[in-house]
């Protein structure tokens, strides 16, 4: 060990000879709070992040998100290879970062002396799209060290499919109904979801949500999801759109939305939860039946949402079925009246 620290520090010494400047340690020689490595317990993540490589977080799922406080006047983005993302800094607009990889420098402009905030997410994996959704940390200015952001103490969850992921907005996660009612709200918030899935894990191949809930990762053999990260104060739920296509019928859409709503309850004891019938009007009868079957066992907070007349498909949407801006927004206002 100590011979690999002296060769860490050969390292940097030569690098200061060539540039002027000394290179960061490498991610495998940081653990110390403040250094802005992805284990630095000053940055916060929310939504669902594998972190079984110390040097390099994971998120899979839409929506997540990493906010830290640092101090300075510069800060830079550690990436692997090429992804989409947007960062805001001290609660200004997102800006999108196409392509990126490496070193992603936030601020050309550096900033005024002082504490600043960074939030940053990846655009998530759908369609032809597969960016590389990995956060390695941040890259200060020499003397500068990360601090605890303020964020909200508590979180809202999505569970859906590309309808809450996002596709055809204009900055999937970001622009989905999700993001923009967690924002209104003023509290955390994750998109569990992705495109084409389905409740049920239909015999064909379809993505059941039913199941890899319960994940880490949207693979199927993904780990399992520590749900002692964190709890869900309100979980909204909007499934069924693609049921229809991959022949699930009425009965085992509703037993499995039943499995659902229990899992869900059991992980999040406190929760609010909400069952959106679908803007397609599919399976609503089997949604509302399903939370019918956990209010007569007793179970107070959970409800049914009829959806219809949110959005108009001529108008509201990009194809019939995904919602434009427009439509995102009118669902946004929609959920922060009825959870306000």
């Amino acid at each position: 060990m100590h011979v690999l620290k002296r060769l860490a520090c050969f390292a940097a010494v030569a690098a200061l000879a060539l540039t002027g400047t000394v290179a960061p340690p490498p991610p495998e020689a940081a653990a110390a709070t403040g250094d802005g490595y992805p284990t630095d317990s000053n940055i916060r993540y929310f939504g669902r992040w594998n972190t079984s490589d110390s040097s390099a977080f994971v998120s899979e799922w839409a929506g997540a998100y990493v906010t830290v406080g640092f101090t300075g006047t510069t800060v830079k983005l550690r990436q692997r290879n090429a992804v989409d993302l947007y960062a805001s800094i001290d609660g200004g607009a997102f800006v999108a970062y196409k392509a990126v990889s490496g070193t992603v420098n936030l601020t050309p402009t550096k900033l005024a002396s002082g504490t600043h905030t960074l939030r940053v997410s990846y655009r998530p994996v759908a369609g032809s799209y597969k960016g590389d959704a990995v956060f390695r940390g941040v890259i200060l200015d020499s003397g500068a060290r990360t601090v605890v952001p303020s964020v909200p103490s508590r979180i809202i969850e999505f569970i859906g499919d590309s309808i809450t992921v996002g596709s055809g907005s204009s900055r999937p996660a970001l622009s989905a109904y999700g993001w923009l009612t967690g924002e209104r709200l003023g509290m955390g918030h994750t998109q569990i979801a992705l495109g084409g899935a389905c409740l049920v894990s239909a015999a064909d191949g379809c993505f059941g949500l039913v199941d890899r809930w319960l994940r880490t990762g949207i693979a199927s053999n993904a780990p399992n999801w520590d749900f002692g990260k964190y709890k869900a104060s309100i979980v909204v739920i909007n499934l069924g759109t693609n049921d229809v296509g991959h022949g699930v019928s009425g009965p085992a859409f509703q037993t499995n939305y039943v499995t659902l709503l229990k899992r869900v309850r059991a992980r999040y004891p406190d929760a609010s939860i909400y069952a959106l019938k679908t803007f397609r009007k599919r399976y609503g009868t089997e949604t509302q039946a399903a939370v019918k079957a956990l209010t007569d066992a007793g179970d107070s907070k959970v409800h049914f949402v009829n959806t219809d007349g949110w959005i108009v498909e001529s108008t509201d949407t990009t194809d019939n079925v995904h919602p434009n801006d427009t439509g995102h927004r009118k669902i946004a206002d929609r959920l922060v009246a009825l959870l306000d």
